[in-house]
C-alpha cells in the first residue's frame, strides 16, 4: 500500500486560511486543514494558539497550490 504524502503550504489565522481554502477550491485543489486549537478544545485541553491553522496539500498539488498562495497574498 502506498502512503500519501502531504506538505505544509501555509500556517496562519482562521480568516486567512478560509480565504486560501476558497481560492484553492476554485482551482480544484483539495486542502487538508489542521486546527490544533479545535482538536485540543474537543479533547478538553487548552492551547496557546487557539486561532492558528495549517493548510496541507498532497505532493501532487503543492506546486499549483504555491502559485495560488502567491497570487492571493
Amino acid at each position: 500500500m502506498t502512503q500519501k504524502k502531504y506538505h505544509l503550504l501555509y500556517k496562519g489565522s482562521q480568516i486567512l486560511v478560509l480565504a486560501l481554502t476558497n481560492a484553492l477550491n476554485s482551482e480544484n485543489i483539495n486542502p487538508i486543514i489542521k486546527d490544533q486549537g479545535e482538536s485540543a478544545r474537543l479533547a478538553g485541553f487548552g492551547t496557546p494558539t487557539p486561532l492558528l491553522q495549517e493548510v496541507y496539500l498532497h505532493e501532487d498539488e503543492i506546486k499549483k497550490g504555491k502559485k495560488v498562495l502567491e497570487q492571493l497574498f
